[in-house]
Order: C-alpha cells, then structure tokens, then sequence
C-alpha cells in the first residue's frame, strides 16, 4: 500500500505548482492569486519503483482575515484532513518572501501532527540563491529542500528525498493479510445511506455505530469475518470514513483515488438510498466508476420503507440511472430486515472471478474474426478500419486490445459493439470490459506499399 504525502503551506507559495511538478502533470490550477486551491487535489506519483499518493491542498490561513472571501475555515479543515490521512508532509514556503508568521503557525501545526516533514523552501531559482534565502527557515527545526517550482531548480533531488521518505512510510498490510482477509470489498456512498448498517446486517454483528446523523462513521475500520467458509473484509476508505462533501468536481472523491492508487479492494459495493431519489453527486460517481473501470455493484438500501405498489417505479428509476453502466448489477435491499442482501456475497465472487477471466491469443482472434463477419466496421472519410489482430493485456480487469491500421477510424458506436460481442462471446455480464486500441504501423507500411 503506498504511502500518502500531503503539501500544506500559506497560500500562494507554490504548492499547487509543486504538485504538478511531482506529479509531471498538470492536474491542481496554478494562479498567481492566492486561494485559488480550495479543495483537496489527490494524484499518484512514480519516482523509479517507488509509488506514493500526493495530495495538494489549499492555502492553509489559521484565522481569518478581514476582508476575506470567507472560505479560510474550510480551507484548513481540508489542509487538516489531509494532514490526518497522509504519512508524511511537505510544508511548502516562499523563499523570496522570507519567514512569515503563517509559516511559523504551520511549522507548529506540523510539529503537533508528529508527522515527518521536509520544508520546501520555494521560488530559490539557483544555487547562488540558496544560502540567502534559507538562512532564517532553519529556525523552524525542520529539513530544508530548496527548490524553484517554476524554474526546475532542485527539483531532481526533491523528487528523489521525497521517494526515499514515501519507501520508508509505505504502510504495511496487517500480518497475514492475504491469507486470512479474504476478498476485500469496498463500501462507498453517500453519508446516511447506510454503508455501516449494511456492515452490521451483512456480519450479523454491530460492529460500527448507526446513527442518522450523517457522517458517523469517521475512523478507518476494516471489518473481517468469515460466511460460507469464506473470509471477506470489509476495506474502509477516505469517503467513508469521514463525511465527505463531493459536490463540487472529480478531484473530490477520494474514495475512488485511494482505491484505485492502493488497490486494496476487489470489488466495490455502491449503497445507494433507495428512500430518496438519485442525487447529481451519486449519478457522478457511479459515472466515475465506470470511467475508471472500477468492479462494482449497487445496493439500493432502505426498500422497507418503499411501499409494494411503488417497487416497480423504483426499479425503472434506477435502471434509468445506471443505462451508462448496463453491466452493473443492482441489488433491492433493506439492512433493516435483510431482505435482498443474502445474493450480496455470492454476486461480488461472480464479479470478481469474471475480472480475473484470461482468454487465449488464439480464442481471440477467432471471436474477432467472427464480429467482423457479422458486422464490419463502417466507413469513415471513404476508408474502413482494418483490424489485424486482438490479444489480452495484463490488467486486473478484462482489457482487450486491437491491433488495427488506424484508430481514428473507429466510432464510439463499434466500440460498443465490439464490447458487447466480447461480452457475449466470453460470459463477461458484470465485469468491467476495457477495449483498446493500438495502431500496427507494419501493417499500415505493408498496406501503402500494395
């Protein structure tokens, strides 16, 4: 499981553009006016064979000033959420403007996380620099790493310290963990739609506390136990464990960033509130996760208190939700009585044996040949795709790729096709399916050339 680095600093020192420097991407907005960082930024970096999850955060402000936008407390419970679930912290500070108190308030704020640091002394745009302007950041106690965000000065070694602490902070799996956790599963979901009944209704133990007050549940819990002569665990992560607010953009569901940087789960149990109707932040999600090829199912909890006559209603209403994802299957369930959650275990072992499905070079091709025979790709710009030949990668889900003699010939409507005859052909009803792409430039000399 990587480690977990936050960035936190004052605002406008240069976190953001560090972050996408580390990242080498340009993933948090860079500005020049200070708080355009808001929200916690998640991204995964690869230094060498070191892999760790980063996290920007918005300018940390202790108090507010007058004269402000207001938004200075949500900023610092986002910077101080950060600081909890991350291992280590780079505390970024402006090196042409010199020591300020908000750095001193962060350095202290640091200091009581009992979390390692480095400080990154910011905007030092050479060597010649470097002694001047890190002078008075010693007196914070903390190492010192100067570097140029802009500029590229120190970044190398930066990258290189920060992949050493990320290797020494890795978190380790629990003793034993492979052996006796068993599938791992992943609940996410709205808070108050019933992720920790569920647990307790499942494990027929109460193991979590219920409440209806949203965001109960705010420390990490594994739950382990064994049915049918099975061991399952139930994975906690950043969204269920706290209340988490995903209303404005991608960048906010950390759920899906921890699950998919760390992959400890093997399939994802979406609990849904069946008593409300589908909210933009649940339709979002359920888009993500299919757009991350994530193996997931949906509980639609709290049927028990949807009337008989109203049953089939709800069912087109979440049916009609889930058309982008017809793969994915739901489930009508109460963790009050428990109905409808005794095919819950038995459907996520169906999706995750159809994830780890292998099909051979040979079956393949001649499934591809077959859809070609029944429908051949159509014309685009007077030229039609040729594909040459289908093999599968080694990805945790089944992901099949195309060789062909050019991609831009392919509509989105044949690569639907081509999913479902992939589908159809090889028993693939609930797993994610990835179908890619990639040009055989032998081909397309060989095709010129008659």
């Amino acid at each position: 499981m990587p480690a977990t680095i936050a960035l936190i600093g004052r605002p406008n020192v240069g976190k953001s553009t560090l972050f996408n420097r580390l990242l080498r991407s340009n993933r948090s907005i860079v500005h020049d006016r200070p708080g355009v960082t808001r929200d916690r930024v998640y991204g995964e970096v690869r230094e060498g064979d070191v892999r760790y999850a980063l996290i920007d955060t918005g300018g940390m402000v202790l108090e507010a000033e007058p004269g402000g936008e207001g938004f200075e407390q949500p900023i610092f419970e986002q910077a101080r959420e950060a600081v909890a679930e991350a291992q280590a912290i780079l505390l970024v500070v402006d090196g042409r403007e010199g020591l300020s108190p908000l750095d001193r308030d962060a350095a202290a704020f640091v200091r009581q996380s009992n979390r390692p640091a480095l400080l990154v002394v910011n905007k030092i745009d050479g060597a010649e620099q470097e002694a001047l302007l890190t002078a008075e950041f010693h007196a914070l106690g903390f190492e010192i790493m100067p570097v140029s965000g802009a500029h590229g000065f120190g970044l190398d070694s930066l990258r290189r310290r920060v992949a050493e602490m990320a290797r020494e902070l890795e978190p380790e799996e629990p003793a034993g963990d492979d052996g006796n956790r068993g599938m791992r599963l992943a609940l996410l979901g709205r808070p108050n739609a019933g992720k920790s009944s569920l647990i307790n209704a499942v494990t027929r133990q109460n193991r979590l506390i219920v409440s209806d007050v949203p965001g109960t549940t705010r420390d990490a819990v594994d739950v382990s136990f064994e049915a049918g002569g099975k061991v399952y665990t139930f994975v906690d992560t950043a969204g269920v464990r706290r209340k988490a607010n995903i209303e404005d953009s991608l960048e906010r569901f950390t759920v899906m960033r921890s699950l998919k940087t760390s992959k400890r789960a093997d399939v994802t149990i979406l609990v849904l509130d069946g008593a409300e109707p589908l909210s933009r932040q649940d339709k979002r999600l359920i888009a993500f996760l299919d757009a991350e090829k994530t193996p997931f199912c949906v509980v639609v909890n709290k049927t028990d208190l949807i009337g008989r006559e109203d049953m089939s209603a709800l069912r087109k209403h979440f049916e009609d939700a889930l058309r982008q994802a017809p793969h994915v299957p739901v489930i009508y369930a109460s963790t009050v009585t428990r109905a409808g959650l005794g095919g819950l275990l038995p459907l996520v072992e169906r999706i995750k044996k159809e994830c780890s499905l292998r099909v051979g070079t040979g079956q393949l091709n001649r499934a591809m040949r077959e859809a070609m025979d029944r429908h051949q790709p159509p014309m685009v710009h007077r030229r039609r795709a040729k594909f040459y030949y289908l093999t599968q990668a080694d990805e945790p889900v089944p992901t099949f790729v195309f060789f062909v003699n050019n991609p831009d010939l392919i509509k989105p409507a044949y690569t639907r096709y081509l999913e479902n005859s992939l589908r159809k052909t090889f028993g693939i009803r609930m797993a994610p399916l990835e179908v890619v792409y990639r040009a055989s430039h032998t081909k397309k000399d060989e095709d010129r050339k008659g």
